[in-house]
């Protein structure tokens, strides 16, 4: 949990720092509405990455459940045929 919380909270250090807000000019830049700006783009990246990470360990599962069937089914052809292993299902 430790290393985790130190890898969000570099996260959002380095999503913050030195950045600044797409079509906000210089001259109208105030400090509370800038950090707020570049605080909540950065959150959404934030969020974006946690509904990858979410989605990809999904399909990772699921993509697993079928590799494991497909070989499982591989494994008992080869027992029937070669060596007349019968079926333990």
């Amino acid at each position: 949990a430790g290393l985790s919380l130190f890898g969000l909270s570099l996260f959002l250090v380095l999503m913050t720092v030195g950045q600044s807000v797409p079509g906000v000019d210089d001259e109208e830049k105030e400090g509370d509405f800038q950090l707020s700006s570049v605080l909540i783009l950065a959150v959404d990246s934030l969020v974006g990455f946690g509904f990858g990470a979410s989605s990809i360990a999904l399909f990772a599962r699921v993509a697993g459940g079928i590799y494991t069937k497909a070989a499982d089914v591989g494994a008992d052809l080869v027992g029937k045929v070669e060596m007349n292993i019968p079926e333990d299902d």
